[in-house]
């Protein structure tokens, strides 16, 4: 099958791919660019373990073509996270047990820095809309809400 050239940025940093027509976003950053931070599960766009943000939005990277990324930023949970040591979010989830058997925590985190982006004390309901999309069968949400809301305080507290 011929390959399409596709050249975005992810990271912040010019990147091309050679990908087959079909192969998905996720499917090529961890393929052709080394990026294996983003988790596949069920690759229909339920579990949302693939979750990026492309041009400044989450989404599935399951669901979207390779091919559609061309000329897009895309941001992968290595481009959320720090070189060395964890962040904010993901410190929290430590401290607060948010996390088990990690699987769905890469789209967690994506999720969590993208609603932090935009919205630095976000309210607790304003956390559940912006994890409800996030399937996790280990933690029972509890402490991903605590992490969250301990993260909006932290905010909160360095704004007064």
């Amino acid at each position: 099958m011929k390959k399409h050239l596709v050249e975005l940025t992810v990271n912040g940093r010019p990147a091309s791919m050679q990908v087959e027509p079909r192969q998905s976003l996720a499917d090529a950053l961890r393929g052709e660019l080394g990026l294996t931070g983003t988790h596949l599960g069920c690759e229909h766009g339920v579990c949302g373990a693939c979750t990026l943000i492309v041009d400044g939005d989450p989404v599935r990277g399951c669901l979207m073509l390779a091919v559609q990324a061309q000329g897009a930023e895309v941001v992968t949970v290595e481009g959320v996270s720090p070189k060395v040591g964890l962040g904010e979010i993901q410190s929290a989830l430590r401290e607060f047990h948010g996390l088990q058997c990690g699987f769905c925590t890469p789209g967690m985190v994506v999720v969590l820095h993208h609603l932090f982006s935009g919205n630095p004390q976000p309210t607790e309901a304003e956390i559940q809309e912006a994890i409800s999309g996030q399937l996790c069968r280990c933690t029972g949400y509890q402490g991903i809400m605590n992490a969250a809301k301990a993260v909006a305080a932290r905010h909160q507290s360095n704004n007064a």
